[in-house]
């Protein structure tokens, strides 16, 4: 866990928070915090250029930051009151007595990505090749397939393929100049490379779904402490509607990407169109029972093959970190 006392705030982006249905008209301000080239700061443009939040009383006060240990440590110090992460993470920190809440931002997952003339088919074609992957080896999606190829192949494919770890925009490099022979990525960086020609080998959502896991609940999400955001419900409630509206619009407006394309910074059409593409895909639907039970299994299947090491051996799921569950 993150400790409280570990004040350590870069630069960055833009971020807002998220909570429910209108129960009073929002006056106040929430303090956002989110990356500045990530894929919030596109919906963040969206909402700002349209006035939807003006429209709805709310004033939102944007902290950029440089990562996402920087979110984390500016959500728990207070520094900001809301920021995107994801519910494993979440759930660890309100095990260890920090009241988090969770509401989906995204659904959209990593896959692993191959060239599209490297003749690999299936997992099972690694063997023996060069597999880069984002993060470190006690990233989520890492642990997740390798939890998928014990359960497919009987074998685990850090045994069998040659893992090479790095940060995201490294492994997209590596896969660009044929260093690896696969990448497991983010969402973002997988969309870049499909709209470059390279195709996707497997899904981060068909991992969780032949894992059991189905239907493959939201992975990201925006996260509020209780403490920080007391008093502030009508803030937070308006913040979910407005994201709500602007996603609304991005799903259905072409004409309102195009003002994003610097925040983006697309290399070219295809790459745009693959980015908004695979966004549109992943705008999520509301927290749900199901939701709840397919992460309360997922928590525990990241306890079983991260061995602790992801989201602590004395993580337990609290289904009230789940805004509306």
């Amino acid at each position: 866990m993150i400790d409280r006392r570990q004040l350590m705030i870069g630069a960055a982006a833009v971020t807002v928070v998220g909570v429910p249905a209108l129960p009073a008209a929002a006056s106040g301000r929430l303090k956002i915090g989110s990356l500045k080239f990530g894929s919030l700061s596109w919906l963040l443009e969206t909402i700002k250029r349209r006035g939807l939040d003006k429209a709805n009383g709310l004033e939102m006060s944007v902290l950029d930051l440089a990562g996402t240990g920087a979110a984390r440590i500016a959500l728990l110090s207070g520094e900001t009151d809301v920021v995107v992460s994801d519910w494993p993470w979440a759930m660890r920190q309100r095990s260890g007595g920090a009241p988090l809440k969770f509401a989906p931002y995204s659904s959209a997952l990593g896959a692993v990505m191959v060239g599209a003339d490297s003749g690999i088919k299936s997992i099972a074609d690694l063997k023996g090749k060069r597999l880069g992957v984002a993060g470190t080896a006690i990233d989520k999606s890492w642990i997740l397939l390798r939890a998928y190829s014990h359960k497919t192949l009987g074998e685990d494919i850090a045994q069998f393929a040659e893992p090479v770890f790095g940060a995201p925009p490294l492994i997209t490099e590596q896969m660009r100049q044929g260093r690896v022979d696969a990448a497991l990525n983010f969402w973002t960086f997988s969309a870049r490379l499909e709209g470059e020609g390279y195709k996707e080998l497997i899904t981060m959502a068909d991992i969780l779904r032949g894992l059991g896991i189905d239907p493959p609940p939201p992975l990201v999400g925006f996260v509020w402490s209780e403490e920080t955001t007391a008093g502030k419900d009508a803030e937070l409630a308006a913040f979910l509607k407005v994201v709500e509206e602007g996603n609304r619009i991005l799903a259905t407006s072409d004409e309102d990407w195009e003002p994003l394309k610097p925040l983006m910074r697309v290399s070219s059409q295809g790459e745009f169109e693959a980015l908004r593409k695979s966004y549109r895909d992943g705008i999520p639907q509301p927290w749900s029972p199901e939701a709840t039970r397919s992460a309360d299994k997922l928590l525990k299947l990241l306890l079983e093959y991260g061995e602790g090491t992801l989201v602590g051996s004395d993580t337990k799921f609290d289904a009230k970190l789940f805004y509306g569950a």
